[in-house]
């Protein structure tokens, strides 16, 4: 078998190269990331001001969301309402529950958010506010609708008015 020396040294020569592009390669990269932060200071600020923009604008929802249940609950209390009055109430109903749906719609979009951990008690808080909304709607309707069809309910009412 016959090996010749110089084609040997070329293909060494040639590795050597290979063997110091990778070198420098990973050495430039290691001092880089060395150098560099896996995020930069700005990267995460933004980061995490979205957070607090989406924490914000959840609370803030929920609140209004809490004010407009309150409202609707203390219609509830309401007696001796005319067929205008009845009117409204039922488009209140109607709007009510329109409103609910696409509260329900923004909460799916948001749920992610949620089972990642983010924003977690102020996505609870919606929600418990979207289904506080259903509630009152629910009491609203049997209230002025349902209720006042029952007899025993009208008889209630009249020995509650008499106390």
């Amino acid at each position: 078998m016959v090996i010749n020396v110089n084609t040997t040294k070329m293909e060494c020569i040639d590795h050597k190269s290979v063997i110091n592009e990778t070198f420098s390669s990973v050495r430039d990269m290691s001092y880089k990331f060395k150098k560099a932060p896996l995020l930069d200071e700005e990267g995460i600020n933004f980061f995490l001001d979205a957070i607090n923009d989406l924490k914000f604008s959840l609370q803030e929802k929920t609140e209004k969301i809490h004010s407009l249940n309150e409202e609707i609950e203390r219609i509830t209390w309401f007696n001796d309402l005319d067929e205008e009055c009845l009117m409204l109430i039922n488009d209140l109903i109607s709007s009510a529950r329109e409103l609910r749906s696409s509260l329900v719609r923004q909460y799916v979009l948001i749920n992610p958010f949620r089972t990642k951990g983010i924003a977690k008690e102020e996505i609870k808080d919606f929600k418990n506010s979207i289904d506080e909304l259903k509630e009152v709607c629910q009491d609203l309707d049997s209230v002025f609708f349902f209720l006042p069809e029952n007899s025993e309910f009208q008889e209630i009412t009249k020995e509650l008015s008499l106390v």
